[in-house]
């Protein structure tokens, strides 16, 4: 008889998105006069910058040619795509990172997911609380979690770091030694961000303890503050124990479109092994690679024209977060984020748990938002709102909320 992956039983309820998901379009159709304002999921909602699309249609153009057809992409992506990525991305930052050290693929969020298969099931994850669920959730799939403690809300065999309002939303050391650290900054989903001397400290403890840093930078474009590091390799000795992690959703709106890479340096070794070489295998054997014209779009990002292009993107979302941020704290909610990251993170008022008060958002004013205890523990009795909206939309939406 067929048997099932039993840690696929061990994940409690739905996919958070999907349950949000679910509730939304129940009170719609229940509704259906009523204008409801999304500002939960981290959807875009802009248009693709037109530099991107000029070169979706010239690329498409090229697949009609037999000369300029393209079928297979190489494993790690076209060379114009990854050496542009090192150029502007790593290269310009002082990082030394070459292109032959960047996968690309379709997405971060896949990367995240898929990238803990290179590792052995008996590796302790660390994780931020609250934190971004597909980080937990794969562990889970995997086996690595341990047990549910349905009680406390979290799984028995990963170490926690909690991120509290003492600690400016960021993690600290944890007292148990794990194998491998998921960094999130600017984070998902509390906006919060360090500087480069508290990531350095990160990544000299990671080489003392032997550790896998695995580092989301999917956020990096919204980053204003000098002092805050756009990527890991920053840091000295990074490249001997970070994997970063990127995305094209973010900053030029690439979420339907869907391109990322990953960056794993050839000097990161693990039991005389090379991850690299690793990710290599898993990539060639499990993916065919992100599409030719998808990738000649990601290319353009790097353009001159494309840079401007996606600076006013970038530019857009944070003016919709700094109204949002401003409007909650005259409104007396107490709020964080939105400074260096489109995200906004609050703390619910009278109490309410924060499934009650996505309840009473709905309910009361139509906007849709995140339950923070949806990222974990400590996320109860916080709440998650996105800068995605449109300009009018994330208006009304924080008007409805402070006219409450």
């Amino acid at each position: 008889m067929t048997k099932i992956n039993k840690d696929y039983l061990k994940l409690p309820g739905s996919y958070l998105f999907s349950m949000i998901g679910k509730k939304v379009n129940e009170y719609a159709a229940a509704n259906p006069d009523k204008k409801i304002i999304r500002l939960g999921i981290g959807d875009v909602t802009q248009p693709l910058p037109a530099k991107v699309i000029s070169q979706l249609h010239e690329a498409v153009d090229e697949m009609a040619v037999k000369e300029t057809f393209k079928g297979y992409a190489p494993d790690l992506g076209y060379e114009f795509l990854r050496t542009a990525i090192a150029e502007n991305d790593y290269r310009a930052r002082g990082c030394d990172i070459s292109p032959d050290e960047i996968f690309v693929s379709d997405g971060a969020k896949c990367d995240s997911g898929n990238i803990q298969e290179i590792f052995a099931t008996d590796n302790r994850i660390a994780v931020c609380d609250p934190v971004y669920p597909v980080y937990v959730d794969s562990n889970v799939m995997a086996g690595r979690a341990g047990d549910y403690i349905e009680d406390k809300g979290c799984f028995s065999n990963v170490i926690y770091m909690p991120c509290t309002a003492e600690t400016g939303f960021a993690p600290e050391i944890p007292s148990e030694v794990p194998d491998i650290i998921y960094l999130c900054f600017p984070n998902n989903p509390t906006g919060a961000t360090v500087t480069r001397s508290e990531l350095q400290k990160w990544v000299d403890y990671a080489n003392e303890k032997e550790a896998v840093i695995i580092y989301d930078a999917a956020y990096e474009a919204y980053i204003r503050q000098e002092d805050v590091p756009h990527s890991i390799y920053e840091c000295a000795g990074a490249d001997t124990c970070a994997i970063e992690l990127h995305s094209f959703s973010k900053n030029a709106g690439f979420t339907g479109v869907r391109l990322g890479y990953t960056v794993i340096p050839k000097k990161l070794v693990r039991e005389g092994v090379s991850l690299h070489s690793l990710w290599a295998r898993r990539h060639s054997t499990k993916y065919n690679g992100a599409p030719y014209i998808v990738q000649r779009a990601g290319a353009a990002v790097y353009s001159e024209e494309g840079k401007a292009q996606v600076k006013a993107l970038v530019d857009y979302y944070m003016e919709n977060a700094t109204y949002i941020l401003n409007g909650l704290k005259k409104a007396g909610y107490t709020v964080s984020g939105g400074v260096n990251a489109p995200y906004i993170w609050l703390k619910t008022p009278d109490n309410m748990t924060s499934w009650e008060f996505f309840d009473h958002l709905l309910t009361k004013v139509n906007v849709v938002g995140t339950p923070g205890s949806g990222f974990g523990p400590h996320g109860e009795g916080y709440f998650r709102l996105t800068a995605f909206g449109s300009h009018e939309n994330t208006v009304e939406a924080i008007d409805r909320i402070v006219s409450m």
